[in-house]
């Protein structure tokens, strides 16, 4: 498959894309990669529309109006830990190493450095997404440890890595 970056548009996650994001993060190579239960129904993405506020970005990844990947930006509330955002993100298997994770990230970072004034970008990782790991340290994102027994995915406990960018 051949796409150009032009038909890849990157918005605002809204109403309109909930079945897409759904369907992205039930795909079950998406699933076993990020912390989300599988089989979920629309009413889980829709209610993290009603929390959005100046502190959470949401975006969406779209390809002739199919929702192809999604990533979250939620600055901290503390007042002593305004200056971070968490990140997660999720790309659609027949789109990864395409170039929507590197769009998806490169907009958010955007926000982040000039909307928000982070100074410190963090996200977990599973230790063996090696695709992923590569991406974020592209961005600047540096392994800071390792999550032992993280979370449960085919029933075994796996690592994660905390990486962060620091600017």
């Amino acid at each position: 498959m051949t796409t150009s970056f032009e038909e890849i548009v990157i918005e605002r996650f809204t109403e309109v894309h909930v079945e897409g994001v759904t369907a992205l993060y039930n795909e079950p190579t998406v699933c076993r990669q990020v912390l989300q239960m599988p089989y979920q129904p629309n009413d889980i993405w829709r209610s993290r529309l009603s929390g959005c506020d100046e502190r959470r970005v949401q975006l969406v990844a779209v390809h002739k109006g199919k929702v192809i990947g999604n990533i979250g930006l939620d600055q901290y509330s503390r007042i002593r830990q305004s200056h971070v955002g968490s990140i997660y993100m999720g790309v659609a298997l027949a789109w990864h190493g395409k170039g929507v994770g590197s769009q998806l990230m490169g907009a958010v970072l955007e926000i982040a450095d000039n909307w928000m004034n982070l100074h410190r970008v963090e996200l977990t990782v599973y230790s063996d997404n090696n695709a992923a790991k590569s991406l974020y340290q592209k961005f600047g994102f540096e392994v800071e440890g390792t999550l032992r027994k993280y979370a449960v995915r085919d029933g075994v406990f796996v690592d994660a890595l905390a990486m962060a960018r620091l600017r």
